[in-house]
């Protein structure tokens, strides 16, 4: 067994951010309704049950990794995982209030545009870090991140202003969050022209289904996924993996993957194969966290609820714990202990909070 050049500390935590984000993702489904002591019994039981299995199965040895299915970052393993089972929980929580569903503006653009920055940076050590090693490999990693997600964000532009007239900050983020979701699973396996190829799809096809499918499709209408993670993520990532299967150049497939002889469909041989393994690894991804992310919201529903009260929702979820992360002057606080129950530290919280508003 050959010794890696880097302490086993360093993939722990690697891995341990993956499984991290994953989850985050996954938030964006069921926010503003999950209850917190349900989302606290969620988390562990999901990347127990469910993350890890599909991790295992890609990127740990698993029969889809030994089978020859790609996936490089996580294309399948952290964003189609989200996605599904993010829409899932979402269905099994059940919808926002009304009035939210019917008004719910961004709180911040220019925060979310700073976010968006920092996202954008932080992918190219998510993909180029994945060789974990300096190489050609990590190289073309990093390059056909920034490209994909850049051609992506310059597509969804461009049909947000033929097709309502006008461009949008929140458009282009999207469309960059798209084609660095559908990069990730062949970000290291595809030359520099396919990553354009990527980067013109992933800004139009997710576009599509969130902005044409969605609004004609009343089961995407029925499940209220709130940040349309099924979108960006789940549609962008089973996007990644078919491309990847599409476009893989056979040399750096030879540098990264342990199926000898993979190769693209576009390389010709046995390359069209390569397609079918890649829908038969998403459908897989697919079924496994549809069932799991099921069962785990139902057993924890007969525990405790899934959802927040109606009371609670008419509050906010950060006011029900007593917080407001924007507290106006004189907008005074939504949370009345007398009504929604005592912090276990009563008397420095409330003081803490009280002095919070009063400053702002």
């Amino acid at each position: 067994m050959v010794t890696p050049f880097y302490p086993m500390a360093s993939m722990v935590w690697f891995q341990c951010v993956f499984a991290g984000i994953t989850l985050v993702i996954l938030a964006g489904s069921v926010l503003g309704r999950m209850s917190f002591k349900a989302w606290m019994a969620f988390v562990p039981l999901w990347l127990t049950f469910c993350y890890t299995v599909g991790a295992f199965s890609l990127w740990g040895g698993g029969f889809l990794f030994h089978w020859g299915v790609m996936d490089y970052s996580g294309g399948y393993v952290i964003h189609l995982s989200s996605g599904i089972a993010g829409f899932t929980a979402a269905y099994w929580v059940g919808p926002r209030s009304k009035k939210d569903r019917e008004r719910f503006p961004p709180n911040n653009v220019l925060l979310m545009l700073a976010g968006a920055g920092l996202l954008w940076m932080g992918w190219a050590g998510f993909n180029g870090g994945d060789p974990y090693s300096a190489n050609v490999d990590s190289s073309m990693a990093v390059l056909n991140t920034n490209i994909c997600a850049a051609t992506s964000l310059l597509v969804w532009t461009w049909l947000d202003v033929i097709f309502f007239k006008k461009p949008s900050v929140i458009g282009a983020v999207q469309g960059m969050i798209t084609g660095l979701v559908s990069i990730t699973p062949g970000a290291g396996l595809v030359q520099g022209w396919a990553a354009i190829v990527f980067g013109i799809l992933s800004g139009s096809v997710p576009w599509f289904t969130m902005m044409i499918v969605h609004k004609r499709w009343s089961l995407l209408q029925h499940i209220d996924d709130t940040l349309g993670v099924f979108h960006t993520h789940a549609i962008a990532g089973i996007l990644g993996g078919v491309l990847t299967g599409l476009f893989a150049e056979p040399q750096l497939c030879a540098m990264f993957l342990p199926v000898v002889n993979s190769k693209g469909g576009v390389y010709g041989g046995s390359g069209g194969i390569q397609i079918l393994k890649q829908l038969a690894g998403g459908a897989s991804i697919i079924g496994w966290n549809l069932v799991v992310t099921s069962i785990i919201c139902v057993a924890i529903n007969l525990i405790v609820p899934l959802r927040m009260t109606e009371e609670q929702l008419m509050i906010g979820d950060d006011a029900v714990h007593g917080e407001e992360a924007y507290a106006l002057w004189d907008d005074g606080e939504k949370y009345d202990s007398t009504r929604h129950g005592q912090y276990s530290d009563d008397t420095s919280h409330n003081k803490a909070s009280i002095g919070a508003t009063q400053v702002v």
